[in-house]
């Protein structure tokens, strides 16, 4: 089951006695587990009914003995197992897996990487009456779908602009994400589009330096707002990191150097071919491949490895240059 399809059955009330939640991507674990604190009990039951453990704080028989309490006049109890992970004994649970009692809701929260399906405990996982769900971590070409796609079921609209904005901005942090969504939300009147201004005005974005502005400059060969964008990156490095921008750089490149050999293709075909949401992406990336020749491009990738390298200590023969430092020379390699 998905986490959509999950949280769609918990907010129906229909409640499972296990949800296993494992993976790298926490957001979704925590997603779930919220909706099962929120909507498995009213809130006057909660004191009697509901127990929340942490896996470094538990042993196996202490946990059982939560788990096959009766709830107090209450139709279920809830046990929340957070930072499973780090419990030794998880794995002497696969009897009671193997037969859950019916009163309880038990949610375990296992971050940061999966069970392994193939031993005695993770093939327990797979009983009729437990939720597994294998949180992912989602690969940075899906993140603008991801924020579109999560507006849409909290009934907000977001353009394809302010979308690519946040993703490259906020990168893969979805708990920082719906932070700021929510944000937006309270301050927008209800039914408004989100724009790249809303974006630019309340997640803190700088209008006129930042890595999309930084993009179409270095794609116009922009010389004088690349130099006042790299002098404002230099003077607010923490929030703009050379290696950051170095990895939003290559990913922009590396689909100009695919719209040259896309040269003939119709519209539709090279707006999938490069993972593009809308034609008014497109109108610049083909600004970029006129001004970069297929060599030129090729050239820029290479820089772009040499420096990712460099920033991270390797063939740097002045160690003691900064990232202030590299980031001019780089962007001045790059425009000539």
């Amino acid at each position: 089951m998905s986490s959509d399809e999950i949280l769609r059955d918990i907010k129906a009330k229909r409640f499972f006695p296990v949800y296993f939640l494992h993976g790298e991507e926490p957001f979704f674990i925590d997603q779930v587990a919220e909706a099962v604190e929120a909507h498995a009990l009213p809130e006057a039951e909660k004191g009697f009914n509901q127990t929340v453990l942490y896996g470094k704080d538990v042993d196996n028989i202490t946990l059982l003995d939560y788990l096959r309490r009766y709830p107090m006049m209450s139709e279920r109890q809830v046990v929340i197992l957070r930072e499973a992970q780090e419990m030794k004994g998880l794995t002497e649970l696969t009897a009671y897996l193997e037969n859950p009692m019916p009163s309880t809701v038990f949610v375990v929260c296992h971050k940061h990487k999966k069970v392994d399906s193939r031993t005695k405990f993770g093939k327990a996982l797979q009983g009729k009456n437990i939720v597994l769900l294998e949180s992912k971590k989602l690969y940075d070409n899906q993140i603008a779908d991801w924020i579109s796609a999560y507006c849409k079921t909290h009934h907000l609209q977001i353009d394809a602009a302010a979308a690519g904005l946040m993703a490259e901005y906020l990168g893969a942090d979805l708990s920082r994400i719906s932070n700021e969504l929510e944000k937006l939300t309270l301050n927008l009147p209800k039914g408004t589009t989100i724009s790249t201004g809303h974006v630019q005005e309340y997640v803190g974005i700088s209008k006129d330096y930042n890595v999309f502005e930084l993009q179409k400059a270095l794609a116009q060969r922009d010389q004088a707002k690349v130099s006042r964008i790299q002098q404002y990156f230099a003077a607010n490095i923490r929030k703009n990191p050379l290696i950051v921008t170095i990895s939003s750089l290559y990913a922009y490149f590396s689909k100009v150097y695919m719209l040259h050999s896309l040269k003939n293709a119709p519209d539709a075909e090279v707006l999938k071919s490069l993972d593009l949401r809308s034609d008014w992406f497109l109108k610049e990336y083909r600004v970029a491949a006129n001004n970069y020749s297929p060599s030129q491009t090729i050239a820029v990738i290479s820089l772009l490895k040499e420096y990712d390298l460099r920033s991270k200590g390797v063939n740097n023969d002045n160690t003691s240059t900064g990232e202030e430092e590299l980031m001019k020379e780089l962007f001045w390699r790059i425009l000539h």
